[in-house]
């Protein structure tokens, strides 16, 4: 227990926060809530999960056994009602809301969803915490890298840019953020009421993503079958990094909006360091170097509706405040996302395998 007190204290986070406290998670079917589910089962934190079923087989979700480590329900964020009535009853102390519709080519082709899921969904969330739950102090809303207004300058963006989107996924976030403001300065500016932020990642990596139309993924499952994978958009640049890094920072987050409130209560970059974030075309090269078996990759012809060319966050405000800065090199990142996938073609136990990456983590120098 000495060890693991003294790896959490180097992440700056606190333990004794986190065991027994009541925790809703939406989104914890999805990739990015199912490693956040189990760190958050890791601290002791009793975990409430609300989301759709796992959007691929296989998942992380049912790998990692998340259901047996939260109290698990299964339900669309844009069914008001069912949200609300789960929010009374469990009545959260911390909110971390990561349900959405993740993926720009799919907002392409419904856009409806991806409105109505990441916009009204956010907003029937927080309406849920104003009227249904007096216990919750602290919310972090999760959004993207992608919201803000994508000028394809060579600069990381600030929290203080401003949001747009060329794409419905991209500009349904910016308006998640917008709607997150709205209620942060029209309901939870009071006394007594919950401190909301909002978190903007990069580009996650990591095991247990098999979700369609994304880097990583696309590349895995073609080096597991054998054959050259294809990448589209080889030339354009994303902050890459892993899964565990943003959920260090909406954990540490959501600490300081528990125990300090209004003076957190913002939006907040978590990206890479500058020189981490590549060209898709420097991911797959590597990715296939560290795989081996004379793995290779090539580039996509077909037509690609559009996606940003060039993308970075300034991260300064997290690292001077939180203070949070990233733990992992993107080789490193790369090796870890390797290793899991390595693993589970082995037929390895991959809840341990996940939980021991994050123990890892929790162990590196922060």
């Amino acid at each position: 227990m000495g060890q693991r007190q003294g790896a959490l204290e180097s992440l700056g986070m606190t333990e004794t926060l986190w065991r027994g406290r009541r925790v809703l998670l939406t989104g914890h079917s999805g990739f990015k809530g199912g490693w956040l589910a189990l760190w958050l089962h890791r601290l002791g934190a009793q975990v409430t999960g609300f989301s759709l079923p796992p959007p691929t087989t296989p998942s992380l979700f049912e790998l990692a056994r998340v259901a047996s480590c939260t109290d698990s329900h299964f339900g669309d964020i844009r069914d008001a009602r069912a949200l609300a009535a789960l929010v009374e009853k469990t009545q959260p102390e911390i909110v971390f809301h990561l349900a959405a519709q993740p993926l720009v080519r799919r907002s392409y082709a419904d856009p409806l969803e991806t409105y109505s899921t990441n916009v009204m969904g956010t907003a029937n969330l927080l309406e849920a915490v104003r009227l249904k739950s007096p216990a919750t102090r602290a919310i972090v809303v999760v959004t993207t890298d992608k919201c803000y207004e994508n000028r394809e300058w060579v600069w990381g963006y600030r929290e203080t840019d401003p949001l747009g989107g060329h794409d419905p996924y991209s500009s349904s976030k910016a308006g998640a953020e917008l709607v997150a403001a709205s209620y942060a300065k029209s309901f939870f500016s009071a006394p007594g009421m919950p401190a909301l932020a909002t978190a903007r990642a990069g580009n996650v990596i990591g095991g247990g993503d098999w979700a369609a139309d994304r880097l990583m993924p696309d590349l895995l499952q073609a080096l597991l079958a054998g054959q050259p994978a294809r990448i589209r958009n080889p030339h354009a640049t994303r902050p890459w990094q892993h899964v565990l890094e943003p959920v260090r920072g909406y954990l540490l987050l959501a600490e300081r909006l528990h125990t300090q409130g209004p003076a957190f209560a913002e939006a907040w970059n978590f990206g890479p360091l500058d020189d981490d974030a590549k060209p898709v075309q420097w991911i797959a090269t590597e990715l296939t170097r560290l795989w081996g078996t004379q793995a290779t990759w090539v580039a996509d012809p077909g037509e690609h509706p559009h996606e940003a060319h060039y993308l970075k966050l300034d991260i300064s405000k997290a690292r001077a405040r939180l203070p949070w800065k990233p733990a992992l090199r993107l080789g490193d990142a790369l090796q870890l996302t390797v290793d899991w996938a390595r693993q589970h073609q082995a037929g390895e136990d991959m809840r341990a395998v996940t939980l021991a990456q994050i123990q890892h983590y929790q162990a590196l120098p922060h």
